[in-house]
Parts: structure tokens; sequence; C-alpha cells
């Protein structure tokens, strides 16, 4: 039974409908967690469940929210690595029927959607007008619009068309008194005009506002697509290789570095697919992916002379092609439809992929921080020791290049977790040891999936003094802090206090 008082789960009832209120045990299970890592009998519940479909909608809940001071949760896809919409009682607001594009301006090139639509399904409407939304991370097909703004998530091209704030033209949110709010500067992307507050949403994790609705600048699918994959000796040759390529002219739409562990687990659908280890040299350290798209000539070029300049650095071009193109499968196709799939693209058949079938004894689970780029060696050699004082198995780094044209990096380093109180514990100090090693090395303790629940207690750490104006910046938007409690600021439900003086 729910623990909010009759009265409120009435006035929910009365602004939503019955059937947009979710009560009964069984249909709360569904949100007891995320994907980091956690013990097998953990669940943490929310009160109730609200499935609003409009913005108006929202701020109806969130006033009663506010009248009632009862923390409120939002939730996009739930696939958060940092338990960023875990509900600890209270409100939870699942956007997943917010799903509709309110508008598409294919003369302006700008879409307008509801925040619960999810990239996927965005991209498989723009591409009937031959139109991308570029930004898509590995769980495009469960992740939302809003969550990827809120959680400031890595994207595949991130390295040619950055990360969310290079999108949003304006935003519409509701914030902690159910007001609601037009942030931003309309259809464009150009202004010098007043504070940029639509950009304090980015990676605000829904602590100052829940977002409604976005307009997103889109731009033309690409025509024509090819990838390569470089082994190089070191990880510096490799980072090397790409700021040469960048330095060249080229415009590489992604690149990933794996370390050489990690490429054996990106390459798990290769091995289910033809039945065969994949075949690098054994020298190798590095492995460098590289994608390129535009018009066919231009991308036949871009490799040709970006291989030029990795043989210069002692790197190797992987002659099986098919490598390569299973890992880009594996990591970016997934199962998308034959329209947004490049000719040569072929989606592997369920449960063929690394996602689940690789993970059937334990969960994978990453410390995702920054460093620059010539730290990663570095950060590297720490992540070795670090896994192995918490004696937790190596899975492998992976560098992703998330700024338009540059070397800078949101970096996963993986391990493997198990479901035992003792291991799950050990994950979350090794975490916390590497986000603190980042901060010495010039980084950042969270690159790609924000602080949530898994940080708070180290964001001090960071941002030192400047936390206070944080704080104050939160006060302003959500007064009564009902606004995801728990999330980006607080104490650590998985960290030792001592641990994080």
């Amino acid at each position: 039974m729910p623990h909010l008082p009759q009265h409120v789960l009435k006035e929910l009832i009365s602004v939503l409908g019955s059937e947009k209120v979710l009560t009964s045990p069984v249909q709360l299970l569904a949100y007891a967690r995320n994907w980091n890592p956690i013990t097998r009998d953990f669940a943490s519940l929310p009160d109730v469940v609200v499935l609003p479909e409009s913005t108006e909608e929202v701020a109806e809940v969130v006033k009663i929210a506010y009248k009632y001071n009862i923390p409120i949760t939002p939730r996009g896809g739930g696939t958060s690595m940092a338990a960023g919409s875990i509900a600890r009682g209270g409100i939870l607001i699942d956007t997943k029927r917010m799903d509709k594009i309110l508008e598409l301006d294919t003369d302006n090139m700008v879409v307008t959607v509801q925040a619960g639509i999810p990239l996927r399904k965005l991209n498989e409407e723009l591409a009937k007008y031959g139109l991308w939304f570029p930004y898509e991370p590995e769980s495009k097909h469960l992740a939302t619009v809003g969550s990827v703004i809120a959680l400031r998530s890595d994207g595949t091209f991130g390295i040619r068309y950055g990360k969310a704030e290079q999108h949003i033209c304006s935003l519409t949110i509701v914030d902690g008194r159910g007001r609601i709010l037009k942030l931003g500067h309309r259809k464009t992307l150009i202004s010098a005009s007043g504070y940029h507050l639509h950009w304090l949403m980015v990676s605000s994790e829904g602590t100052l506002g829940i977002i409604t609705e976005a307009t997103l600048k889109v731009i033309p699918l690409p025509k024509y697509r090819d990838v390569a994959g470089f082994a190089f000796p070191s990880l510096n040759t490799a980072v090397k290789a790409v700021i040469d390529i960048l330095s060249s002219g080229l415009s590489i739409e992604a690149a990933n570095i794996n370390c050489r562990r990690r490429f054996q687990f990106y390459t798990h659908a290769y091995r289910a697919k033809y039945g065969r280890e994949p075949k690098i040299p054994e020298w190798t350290e590095a492995v460098l992916f590289l994608s390129f798209a535009g018009d066919e000539d231009v991308v036949k070029f871009s490799l040709e002379k970006s291989e030029s300049i990795a043989k210069k650095l002692g790197g190797v071009l992987i002659e099986e092609k098919e490598i390569v193109r299973s890992w880009w499968s594996s990591k970016h196709v997934g199962r998308d439809p034959p329209e947004l799939r490049f000719r040569w693209e072929e989606p592997f058949p369920d449960f063929k992929q690394k996602w689940p079938d690789s993970q059937k004894t334990k969960r994978f689970g990453a410390a995702g921080v920054s460093v620059p780029p010539g730290k990663i060696s570095e950060m590297y050699r720490k992540y070795l020791e670090i896994s192995s004082k918490y004696g937790l198995e190596v899975l492998g780094m992976n560098v992703y290049f998330q700024h338009p044209n540059s070397p800078h990096v949101s970096i996963s380093f993986a391990v493997w977790v198990g479901d035992s109180e003792d291991e799950v514990k050990r994950f979350y100090m090794y975490v916390a040891e590497m986000a603190k090693e980042a901060v010495k090395l010039g980084g950042s303790i969270s690159a790609y999936y924000g602080d949530g629940e898994v940080l708070v207690g180290l964001t001090e750490i960071e941002h030192g003094d400047s936390m206070e104006y944080m704080l104050k910046i939160k006060e302003i938007f959500d007064p009564k802090g009902i606004l995801n409690p728990g999330k980006k600021f607080g104490e650590s439900k998985w960290i030792p206090k001592e641990f994080l003086r």
C-alpha cells in the first residue's frame, strides 16, 4: 500500500485520471532499479508513479507535491548508471507517455519534441524527411531526449557533433513550484542575450526542473559512412593519431579507443556470429576505431589519409573489416530499422550482442571520469592499480572523444561486479577512488552518467567553494528541495563518510 495520504492520491487522480496513477506493488517494482551495480535484494520504490502526457499535467503534479512537501523523481528510459532516477519514496514521474513530436521545421532544421521521446523513435521519424538528430548513446532505444540532456550523456558522434548543449535551442521545464518556464532562444542556437538558463538544465539530473519539451537542431542524414580500426602499440600513440588526424583537416564522425581488454568485450558479438576470436597483433595495447560520414569520395579519402597518419605513428590497419564492422554493429547499430542503417550494417540477432549475453554472471560497472588527453595513460595505470586493490576483475577501458573537433574525452573504466553486498561495496569504493584520482590529474569525477546517488559526497572534491553557488541556484528553482532529492548533493548512500574526507 502507498505511504502517501489518501487525499494526496485523490488529488493526483483528479488532475491525471486513475489510469495514469500507479500504486500497486507489482507496478511500482518495475521502477525499483537503474543500471548501476546493486545487491541482489536491492529495491527502492516510489510511493506512487504518475504517467503525465503533457507539460501542463507535469505542472499540476508538481504543484501538489509542492503543497505537501513530497519528493519528486523524474524518470526517462531508466538506464542510468548512477541511480539518477531511483526514487526513495514520494512521487516518480515517468515521462514515457510524453513521446510526441510537436513540430518539425524542415526549413530551419529544428524539431520540437516532448522530453519522453526515445532517441531511436525520434530518428526513425526524422529519417522520413532525410534528417537526423546526431546524439545517440548506446542506450538510444530507451534513452529519452529529456534524460540525455539532464545527464549530459555521451553520444557515439561526440567528436563531430558534441554533447547536449551543442544541440539545444530552447527548453520547456517545470520548476519546483510547478511553474512552467521557457528557457533558451526559440529556434536559434546563436544568442548573446541574457543568461543562458537552458544550459543550467544540462547535467542537472532533474534537481532544478523537470524538462518537458525541447527544441533541437537537426541535420541532414549522412549519405555514406565507413569505419576503420587501427592497432597501436600504446595508448599515447592512439591518442596522438586522433590529434594528428584532426590537425590534418579531416572531420571525424566518431572516435573510440579501446584498451586490448575492452576490445575483446566489444567483439563479443563477432565471436557469437563467427565462432572465432578476432585477430589483432600480439603487441597491441590500444585499438582506435574511427567512422567518417558524408559524400562517398570524401569518406574514402578520409579513410586513406587516416591510415597514412596512423602508420607514421606505428599503427596498423585491422585488415579484417568484419571485425570493425562487427564492433560498430554491436556498439551502435543494435536493432536499427533498415532506413537508419548503411549498406553494410547488419544488426545482430537478439541475445547475440554484448548486452546481455556477455553479462550472465556479473554486471558491467564503470568509473566514468574525464581526464586531460595527455593524462589518459597515467589514469589507465591508476585504473589497473585501484581495481586490483579492491579485488575487482578488469573489463577494460573505452575512451570516447566527446567534444567537437578536439581530443577531449570521456572514459569508461569498466569492471565486473557481482551482486553480493561485499563486492558491491568494493565497487563503490573503487569508483570513489577513481574519481579522486581524476580530479588530481586535472579532470572530472563524472563525464557521462552524471552524479546521481553514486557520486554524491564527492562533488565537493571537484567543485570546492563553488558548491555554495550551486546550492543557491537550486534553491531558486526548487525552494523546498523536492526535485530529485539525494542526487548530486547530499550524503552518499554507497560510500563511507570517512572515505569522502
